[in-house]
Order: C-alpha cells, then sequence, then structure tokens
C-alpha cells in the first residue's frame, strides 16, 4: 500500500496564501470603485466611525491585524526553526536577497522624496513585500513557474516581513510608557514560562496574546507587534511535513489561523484601506515626490535590490539560483517582490496622519505594486523555461520543506 506523503507546512501555506492573494486583488479593486462612486463619501465615513474607543478602521489596521501578525510571527518561528529556513546554508540567500530588497527602495525613496520636509519618515513604506498579493500573481501561472521560484518568493517575503516588523517596532514608535510596557514583559514572561512548563493547550496562549495586545496598545509600541511577540512564545514541536499536527500547538493555532486571515481579515484591511478618491487627480498629483518615491522604490528598488543580490551571491558562490529557474524567471520574481500593498499600506498609515500624504500613499503603492505585478507576471509567462537537459535530477522531495 502507498502511503501518501504529508502536506508540508510551507505547501499548505502557499496554497492560502495564492487563494488569498486573490481575493484580496478583488477588495482592492471593490475599494477603489466603491471610492470613486455616488456612495464614495459614506465609505470613508463609515471607516471614521467610532465604535467604542477607536474608530472602525483602527479597530482593522491595530486590531484584527495583530491577527495578522500573530500569523506572521508564527509563519517566521516555524520556518526558522522546522522549515525551509531551518539550515543556515538555507538562510543565506534569502536573507541577502530580502536585505537588499529593503535598502534599494528605500534609497530610491530617499532620493526621491527625502528632500521635501516631512517626507523622509516614509522611507520604509515600498521596502516590503506583500506575501499574499505576490504568491496570488505567481499561481495564475499554474506550471509555468517552478516549484524553487514560488518557494523562493516566499522565503524572502518571509524574511522581509521580519524586517518590516522590525522597522515598524523601532521607527514608527513615538512615545512610551513604562507602566504598560513592563505589564506587556510581564504577560510575556507568563506565556514563556507556560512555554517551558510543557502547556500545550491554545487557550492559555491566545488569553496571554489578548492582554498582550491591549499592553503593548497602551505602551506606545504598534499594537500588531503584539502578535509576532506572542508567537515566539507558542509552542513547537518539530513535525517535519506535518503542519496539522494534533501535538503541535503552534501548527493547530497557524492551521486555525490562516484561513481567517487570508480570506477575511487581509481582504477587510485591503477594502478598508485601498479606497482612495481619483477626483481632481492629474499627472501633477501621480508625480508627487510623495508617490513617485513609492511607486520607484517597489517598481525599481524591489528587482534591483532583490534581483541584485541573488547574482551577488551566487556568484561569491554563497547561494545558488532556484533549482530548474532560468535568470530571466528570477528576475521576474524579483519584479513581483515589488508588490508591496498590504504591508507597504499599513506602514504608511503609520508613517503619516495627514489625509491628503495617506491618499498620496495609496496612489504611490497601487502604482508601484500594479506595475510589479502586471510586468513580473508578463515576463514569467513569456520566459522560455530552462531546459531539463544537464539538470541535475532532484525530487521534489529533497527541495527542502515545501
Amino acid at each position: 500500500m502507498i502511503v501518501p506523503r504529508p502536506r508540508s507546512a510551507l505547501r499548505s501555506f502557499l496554497a492560502s496564501e495564492a487563494s488569498g492573494g486573490i481575493l484580496l486583488m478583488i477588495a482592492a479593486a471593490l475599494a477603489m470603485i466603491v471610492a470613486n462612486s455616488p456612495v464614495g463619501p459614506a465609505y470613508f465615513h463609515a471607516l471614521h466611525e467610532k465604535l467604542g474607543p477607536l474608530s472602525i478602521q483602527h479597530w482593522i489596521n491595530d486590531g484584527l491585524m495583530a491577527l495578522f501578525f500573530l500569523l506572521v510571527g508564527l509563519e517566521i518561528k516555524r520556518e526558522f526553526v522546522d522549515g525551509h529556513l531551518a539550515r543556515w546554508e538555507d538562510r543565506g540567500l534569502p536573507i541577502i536577497a530580502a536585505v537588499g530588497g529593503m535598502a534599494a527602495p528605500a534609497l530610491i525613496y530617499l532620493g526621491i522624496a527625502g528632500g521635501t520636509p516631512g517626507l523622509a519618515r516614509g522611507w520604509a513604506i515600498p521596502s516590503a513585500t506583500d506575501i499574499a498579493f505576490a504568491i496570488g500573481v505567481i499561481a495564475l501561472l499554474g506550471r509555468r513557474a517552478p516549484t524553487s521560484l514560488k518557494l523562493f518568493l516566499t522565503t524572502v517575503a518571509i524574511v522581509d516581513d521580519m524586517g518590516a516588523v522590525l522597522i515598524i517596532a523601532l521607527a514608527y514608535t513615538a512615545s512610551i510608557s513604562g507602566p504598560a510596557l513592563l505589564a506587556a514583559a510581564v504577560l510575556m514572561g507568563a506565556m514563556f514560562v507556560m512555554n517551558r512548563a510543557g502547556v500545550v493547550r491554545l487557550w492559555p496562549y491566545m488569553l496571554g496574546f489578548a492582554g498582550l495586545w491591549l499592553a503593548v496598545l497602551l505602551s506606545g509600541i504598534h499594537a500588531t507587534i503584539a502578535g509576532v511577540l506572542a508567537a515566539m512564545v507558542v509552542p513547537l514541536r518539530r513535525t517535519p511535513g506535518a503542519p496539522d499536527a494534533e501535538d503541535s500547538t503552534l501548527h493547530r493555532l497557524e492551521q486555525g489561523l490562516q484561513p481567517w486571515v487570508a480570506y477575511a481579515i487581509v481582504p477587510l484591511f485591503g477594502f478598508a484601506n485601498a479606497g482612495v478618491s481619483l477626483a481632481g487627480i492629474g499627472l501633477a498629483q501621480l508625480i508627487a515626490p510623495l508617490p513617485l518615491g513609492i511607486a520607484a522604490g517597489l517598481f525599481f528598488g524591489k528587482q534591483i535590490g532583490v534581483f541584485a543580490s541573488v547574482r551577488l551571491a551566487v556568484a561569491l558562490g554563497i547561494g545558488s539560483r532556484p533549482f530548474a529557474a532560468t535568470w530571466l524567471q528570477v528576475y521576474a520574481v524579483s519584479l513581483l517582490c515589488g508588490i508591496g500593498f498590504t504591508m507597504s499600506l499599513f506602514i504608511g498609515g503609520l508613517a503619516f496622519s495627514d489625509e491628503r500624504l495617506v491618499d498620496e500613499v495609496k496612489i504611490g503603492v497601487l502604482m508601484g505594486s500594479i506595475a510589479s505585478a502586471l510586468i513580473g507576471y508578463a515576463l514569467l509567462r513569456l520566459a522560455p523555461a530552462r531546459k531539463r537537459e544537464g539538470l541535475p535530477k532532484q525530487p521534489l522531495e529533497t527541495m527542502g520543506n515545501i
């Protein structure tokens, strides 16, 4: 009897991110349609309507997105402890590519918009890749894109997410409340003790996460960071290829969160944040320093930073080109890394409070992300596949935890 190979964590992740990314595209398009329709004023008014201490948009961005960041943290921990990034030799290329892909967009942005008073604060907006959107685009290609490229894109985006989380925590924290920060530290300590004591039930960690979210919110650090912090102390039992292992707390929580995040939270965030009225917007507004800097950072910065870093790493023998992929295909994936959507909009909302600047951020993110998605997709679709002759025999099972 043939025993089927267990479905791996990263393969399951790719499937949910792909379909969730396509849903995110639909939500973003719908937001633009609604924002520029007769119900546009009602759309914007509803987002700013108070629901308790926060507006509806803040509940989405600061509350629900904490669950998104919790899932991001779980994915980062799993990949570094029990996944494709568990070995040092597998980490080199994604880390180098992600660092290059964050530095180049920031430099391009600062070169275009940094000289305008007040705009330098947005340097990190074009630095992050939207993994759901990017995987959604590459999924449309089916088998035209080698599995190794999808794996490369995912691992680069995961490392990219780590950088984005650090940027949010360090660069966009205005003031710190000592008592609230102490409370957050105590809660983190309690969750760590639970981990070491062998507690594997989910509810104590989710209760701790809720308290941690409130403490971080009151501390002055952005509340979504609580999600990543909580993920670091959720127990993980190493179970390669079995993301739904019942005795691994992290796997169970990750599998439980994925559908809600992919099919509800991220599309809702996209719908609430992508809408911008295009009334009165002309060429002068499109090439203003802020939107132009963001668009150029995403489109040019990402492709230059990621592709140049990969070529340099391969030339130095630090890493190797993704299996069965041509350099043109690697370049096309570097373009897809310029889809910054969710993270870029999120960081843009932290960087600027002025509504006019926030609208300019949205325009820049949309321009850069759409250009990266369309051209990256076209190149991948038209790029000839690498000839199989002369390639080393390497079955899918040996290509890491995918």
